[in-house]
Parts: structure tokens; sequence; C-alpha cells
């Protein structure tokens, strides 16, 4: 293969690779169950100004498989946190002591988990437009090479190498989506 087609595989493969991590990323933020620290990445904290992640203003922490911890290193931040964790929407009741916030994380009901279920399923969904997505990029590259000189035979052997990896991605996504669901079913 020429380098430019080269380059081109390599796009694909690196845009692919972050439709894998978003997922990745996603899947962590849907909980089965088990305290998790990542569980709280998604909020913000309104500090001296500027917005910080949570992680960035305090400590969390899983003292057991049912609790997260929040020590937060400024004491004056603490209403706020409470706030932003009431406010995420995530269904979780802080409870702030004065100097430390507990969640006690409930025990999923089988309605929650088939939510949970079908939350995971959407995200896979999405990684697998991505890989698409970075498909079709892929492929009109090679279209465009052909049309810059490439040999027809070139560009479909690229075609079927970029074919080729679409299937092995979306076999990642799909192993990662039925790892998540079995975390999600399992009691």
């Amino acid at each position: 293969m020429t380098e430019e087609a080269e380059m081109v595989l390599e796009m694909a493969e690196e845009s692919m690779q972050g439709s894998i991590e978003h997922l990745d990323r996603e899947l962590h933020k849907i909980r089965a169950g088990k305290a998790n620290p990542s569980m709280l990445d998604g909020i913000a904290i309104d500090n001296y100004g500027s917005s910080m992640p949570l992680n960035q203003v305090a400590n969390v922490s899983t003292p057991d498989p049912r609790t997260l911890m929040i020590q937060p290193w400024d004491k004056a931040n603490l209403p706020l946190i409470e706030k932003e964790i009431i406010n995420s929407n995530l269904g979780f009741n802080p409870q702030n002591d004065g100097t430390n916030i507990r969640i006690n994380v409930p025990v999923l009901t089988e309605e929650r988990r088939l939510d949970l279920v079908k939350k995971a399923k959407a995200e896979e969904e999405e990684a697998k437009i991505g890989i698409r997505n970075s498909r079709r990029s892929a492929n009109d590259e090679a279209k465009q090479l052909e049309k810059d000189g490439l040999s027809e035979d070139d560009v479909k052997r690229l075609m079927s190498k970029i074919d080729d990896l679409t299937h092995e991605y979306y076999k990642k996504v799909e192993k990662m989506f039925e790892d998540k669901e079995k975390d999600i079913v399992s009691i």
C-alpha cells in the first residue's frame, strides 16, 4: 500500500478508537449497583468563579461497596457539592455531616436495571454510528486518492481493509456492551 493509503487507514483507526474510548467513558458513568467514584465524574462545582470537576475540589472514595464518601479540601464547598449532587439527577440523596458527604448507593430495582441496560444499548449504538462515520470518511478519502491517481486495485484493497477494521471495532463495541449488560443485571 502507498503511504497515502496507510495514512487513511491510520486516521480511520484513530477515529474508531476514539469512539471506543468515548463508549468506555459513558459506560463507566452507568452505575451497576456498586459504588464507584466515576459515578460523579459529570458533576462540576462553581469554585471561586470557575467551574471545576468534583474530583478537583474533593477526594471521592468508596469506603464500602454501597457508599461514596466525598471529602472536600475546602469545607466551604460542602453545600455547593451537596446541591450539585442533588441537581445532577443521578438519583442520589447526599448526607452532609459537616465535614464529609456520604452517599448511600441504593440497590437497583429490576425496572431500573432494565432502564440502565437500555441506556447502555443507546451508548453502544452511538459508538457504532461513530465507527460508521469513520468508515464513511475513510472510504471518501480512498475515493479521493483514486481520483488523485491511486490504482483502482489499491483503492479496493484499502476499502477492504477499512471494512475489516470496521468489523473489528464493531466486535469490540458489542463485547463492551455485553460486559456492561452482565454487570448491570447481575445482583
